[in-house]
């Protein structure tokens, strides 16, 4: 991901990516601001101020991140992606409590976002179940056979959840790009993969396994 040019001189502790893409600004004059300046601030694009919020915060929704998905580099995503994100609602943002509870909240939803997209990937997986041994003779025409459901079954879903399942599948979009692209919601991307997925399972139900399916 694109690190937001304002992450000017950012180095997060830890193992780590580091984000230093310049001099860094002096910042000796936010040390000691409360959390209602500094969001004050925020909110009028003061570059200084998210510059703090993002060394105080940053490592901690790595970690929890990390802690979730498994995986350092994801977590980094992750958190990025919230940081980057708080940046752009900066002018509208309304907070109930404190900031650390609100980007751990982000964080954690973001985690698991990820968490469901690669179950859903991972379900939606057309395979059959072969002998240990030798393939039979007609494992060759029962794939071709197979191959052509799966061709017809793509081709009878509507348009928008076709699309959706090309875009994911075809061309290895994630859910938040498709959004992006159609201009819709990651909600509504989720919402034709999951028709379009109960469709094919039901279509393709005599090649598939019991219990397994997209």
């Amino acid at each position: 991901m694109a690190i937001h040019p304002i992450w000017v001189g950012i180095r997060t502790e830890g193992r780590g990516a580091t984000l230093s893409t310049g001099a860094a600004r002096p910042t000796n004059d936010i040390a000691h601001v409360d959390e209602s300046e500094l969001l004050s601030r925020l909110r009028h694009g003061d570059e200084d101020a998210y510059s703090s919020i993002f060394r105080e915060q940053y490592p901690g929704l790595v970690v929890s991140a990390t802690r979730l998905l498994g995986e350092r580099a994801l977590g980094e995503e992750v958190a990025q992606d919230v940081m980057l994100e708080l940046w752009r609602r900066r002018e509208s943002l309304v907070l109930t409590g404190p900031l650390r509870a609100y980007l751990q909240q982000a964080t954690r939803n973001r985690a698991l976002n990820r968490l469901r997209q690669g179950r859903t990937a991972q379900r939606g997986e057309v395979y059959v179940r072969g002998p240990s041994a030798s393939p039979s003779p007609d494992s060759g025409a029962i794939s071709s056979e197979l191959q052509a459901a799966a061709e017809r079954a793509i081709a009878s879903l509507s348009e928008p959840q076709r699309e959706v399942f090309e875009m994911n599948r075809q061309r290895g979009l994630t859910y938040g790009e498709i959004a992006e692209q159609l201009g819709i919601s990651v909600k509504s991307v989720e919402a034709r993969m999951g028709r379009a997925l109960k469709q094919l399972r039901e279509q393709l139900a005599p090649w598939l396994p019991d219990g397994s399916g997209w």
